[in-house]
C-alpha cells in the first residue's frame, strides 16, 4: 500500500484499471471503491504505461485486447522496470493465452465473465505476495545514501529522509538499475511525462544530496535522460 506525502499515513492501494471498454471500466471502478481501494484509469496501452510511470500504482488490472498495442507487450513493458503487480482480465480464455501472459510478467490471468468476489481475492493475494517480496528486499548503499526496501527506509548519513511514494519508487527504480538512463528504466511513460519527472527529480535533489546543484548520485545525462551514479 501506499503513504500519504502529507503524513506517510498508509493510504488504500491505488488500482490502474485498462480496459478500452467504458462501461467495464465503470463497473470496476464502482466495485473496487466499493471495497476502499483507489482508482485511476486509463483505455489505451500508452496512457496505460504512462499512468503507471507518474502514478506507482499498486496493482494493474489488465485487458489485453487494447486499440493500440497488445496487453501481453504491456505487460512485458511493465516488467522491464516494475514490479507492481498485474492482474489480467480478458475474454481470451485459451491456454495459450494464459500461459503468455505469465511468462510475460502477469501475476494472474481472470477470465470474462468474472466473479466480483473471486476478482477481489486473487487482487488481495497478488498484494500480499507483493508485500511479501518487499519485506525480503535486500538493501541498496551508496556511500552515506542508504534504502532499505523492505521498511521503505532512506536515510543519508544515518538520517532519515521522507519521500512521497512517487519520489521514492524513481529513486528505487534508478537505484535498482544504476548506470541506466531514466528513458531505459522508467519506460515508455518516461517520454510523455518528462516535465513532471524533471519536477522529481529537482525535489529528489534537494532531499538527499548535499549539493542539488552538484549532485552525486542523481546526475543528468544532457539530450537523454537521468541515471544514478554510484559514487
Amino acid at each position: 500500500m501506499s503513504e500519504t506525502p502529507e503524513t506517510g499515513a498508509t493510504a488504500p492501494p491505488l488500482v490502474l484499471v485498462v480496459d478500452d471498454e467504458p462501461p467495464i471500466r465503470r463497473f470496476l471502478r464502482v466495485a473496487l471503491e466499493a471495497q476502499g481501494y483507489r482508482v485511476v484509469e486509463a483505455a489505451t496501452a500508452q496512457e496505460a504505461i504512462a499512468q503507471a510511470a507518474t502514478r506507482a500504482p499498486d496493482l494493474v488490472l489488465l485487458d489485453l485486447g487494447l486499440p493500440d498495442l497488445d496487453g501481453f507487450e504491456v505487460v512485458r513493458r511493465l516488467r522491464e522496470w516494475s514490479a507492481m503487480p498485474v492482474v489480467v482480465l480478458s475474454a481470451r480464455g485459451r491456454e495459450d493465452d494464459k500461459i503468455r501472459a505469465l511468462d510475460a510478467g502477469a501475476d494472474d490471468y481472470v477470465t470474462k465473465p468474472f466473479a466480483t468476489g473471486e476478482l477481489l481475492a486473487r487482487m488481495r493475494a497478488a498484494l500480499r505476495r507483493r508485500a511479501r517480496g518487499d519485506d525480503d528486499a535486500a538493501v541498496v548503499e551508496c556511500g552515506e545514501l542508504r534504502i532499505d526496501l523492505g521498511r521503505r527506509q532512506v536515510t543519508v548519513a544515518g538520517a532519515e529522509v521522507r519521500l512521497t511514494p512517487i519520489e521514492y519508487r524513481l529513486l528505487v527504480a534508478l537505484a535498482r538499475h544504476a548506470g541506466r538512463v531514466l528513458r531505459e528504466v522508467w519506460g515508455p511513460g518516461y517520454t510523455t511525462q518528462h516535465h513532471y519527472l524533471r519536477v522529481y527529480m529537482a525535489q529528489l535533489r534537494h532531499k538527499i544530496e548535499r549539493e542539488p546543484s552538484r549532485p552525486r548520485w542523481l546526475l543528468t545525462e544532457p539530450g537523454v535522460g537521468y541515471r544514478f551514479h554510484e559514487g
